[in-house]
């Protein structure tokens, strides 16, 4: 498999200019304009402080993530108050030595969490706008080849083709300005190792491939709030753990009667059984490189719990030699899916155990 040098272990952050607040509760009129506070929070919530705190994890990138409305004032206009953050990041990261990822987390027709009147793949207005955005990352940061472009999270659940059209055409662009750009793609369903079989393979070195796990869902996400099943079923599961209350999981909220007929727990065996459509895409494609964006459990699940999911997740990944970025650093008092790796008002990772797993150095 194809190394993706200096962004082997990496650590996301969300919460600052994406998942800053949860637009499903509120009315449409409402979602998209920014606040006083959001721009009080923009200004403060991360710190040349916090960079340094997860590189001397060993952690050598990070993943930012951000909403296309943050940066964009009205179309094809933005904000350099914005840029300005953008900047003073990218330099607390050179300053701690660690690689950046540029990840567009919610673009305008594509959130994962509330509906939109007009999908991304739907609009060629909105694509344009897309397409813009990126443009004028790449002129900003033209000098700057330790940034990757991830081009968008989680697609939703759309015709493939459709996203890989527009993937092609954005990377065609940014090819223009800049020929050796690292840009990351993922597939569609929300970045599901399965959704790479449908993913364009594209004749160039500098693209990388890129995948979400959170299975078994109903471990990472338990009790979430956001997500009516975990909600209505509430209550604790935990990894390894035993297939009957998995199993019931799927009986009360699904009325399944068997969704794991192969497995006798949920441990190891069944995460390498989630993870061989990304293993069997590193076969498939041994000169690209392939890169897992994001994984990670949920903040009020059991240390102990997470430790394990984690351990296992991140042996599975080195195992194929595919490189991970974890979710997530921090996340912000109203989060509902709080998965922070560290004290919310310390900063200070959960445990020591925790920080060696993170880091690679568990096995």
């Amino acid at each position: 498999m194809a190394a993706f040098k200096g962004f082997m272990h990496g650590m996301g952050i969300g919460g600052w200019l994406t998942n800053y607040k949860r637009f499903n509760v509120l009315p449409p009129e409402r979602r998209f304009p920014l606040s006083i506070g959001d721009f009080e929070h923009f200004d403060t919530y991360i710190t040349k402080r916090d960079i340094d705190s997860i590189a001397s994890l060993g952690m050598d990138h990070i993943r930012l993530g951000f909403d296309q409305i943050v940066l964009e004032e009205t179309p094809g206009v933005y904000r350099e108050r914005i840029w300005k953050l953008f900047d003073a990041f990218i330099e607390w990261c050179e300053s701690a030595g660690v690689n950046i990822v540029l990840n567009l987390h919610k673009a305008v027709g594509n959130y994962c969490d509330i509906p939109e009147p007009v999908s991304l793949m739907d609009s060629g207005e909105l694509q344009d706008r897309f397409l813009h955005l990126w443009l004028a990352f790449e002129d900003r940061y033209s000098g700057k080849p330790h940034i990757a472009f991830e081009l968008l999270n989680e697609v939703r659940n759309i015709d493939p083709a459709l996203w890989n059209a527009l993937a092609e055409r954005t990377i065609s662009a940014i090819r223009k300005k800049n020929p050796s750009r690292r840009i990351i793609v993922g597939g569609t369903c929300w970045n599901a190792p399965a959704a790479l079989a449908n993913l364009k393979i594209f004749d160039d070195p500098a693209v990388i491939y890129t995948f979400h796990n959170y299975a078994p869902f109903e471990f990472t996400h338990q009790r979430g709030v956001l997500q009516p099943d975990t909600l209505y079923y509430n209550r604790e599961m935990p990894y390894p753990g035993d297939i009957e209350r998995y199993r019931d999981y799927q009986r009360y909220v699904h009325g399944a009667v068997d969704p794991y007929p192969r497995f006798t727990r949920i441990d190891k065996e069944f995460l390498r059984h989630e993870l061989q459509p990304a293993f069997d895409f590193t076969a498939q494609h041994p000169e690209k490189i392939l890169w897992c964006g994001e994984f990670g459990t949920i903040r009020h699940c059991k240390l102990e719990y997470r430790e394990n999911y984690m351990r296992d997740m991140i042996s599975l990944l080195k195992e194929h030699e595919i490189a991970y970025c974890v979710w997530n650093y921090l996340s912000t008092p109203n989060d509902g899916n709080r998965f922070s790796l560290v004290d919310d008002d310390s900063r200070r990772i959960l445990s020591p155990e925790l920080a060696r797993i993170i880091a690679g150095n568990a096995d």
